[in-house]
């Protein structure tokens, strides 16, 4: 049986969510990717609570880049994630790319988010 794109993803997602978990020592960078958008968030699951967060929707973001939709954009969104990660004191973290495949946007918000400072 052939999956749309949309299950597979679905698919994906389930399953990484079925092995990472994150911590108070090491939340989880979650990264939800549409097709205007990318938004990144660090999670503790312990506590259910969001200690960081960025997108292509924040003005001071939206008001540099052309476009939501494109590496560049998701390069600012890495980096700005980790910032605020690392003004918490947050160093260490475990990536959740949320199903996608990690390629293109999402590699590049991990990329850049790991060049400012976290590490995964």
């Amino acid at each position: 049986m052939k999956f749309t794109r949309k299950q597979s993803t679905k698919r994906r997602h389930r399953r990484i969510r079925g092995k990472v978990f994150g911590s108070s020592d090491r939340p989880r960078l979650a990264v939800y990717r549409s097709n205007e958008h990318i938004y990144a968030q660090i999670i503790d699951d312990t506590k259910h609570q969001t200690l960081a967060t960025a997108s292509t929707l924040e003005p001071e973001l939206k008001s540099k880049l052309s476009s939501g939709s494109n590496q560049e954009a998701s390069s600012e969104v890495g980096k700005a994630v980790a910032a605020r990660a690392l003004e918490k004191g947050i160093t260490q973290v475990v990536f959740d790319r949320g199903g996608s495949l990690y390629h293109g946007r999402v590699k590049a918000l991990a990329e850049a988010a790991r060049e400012a400072g976290l590490s995964f």
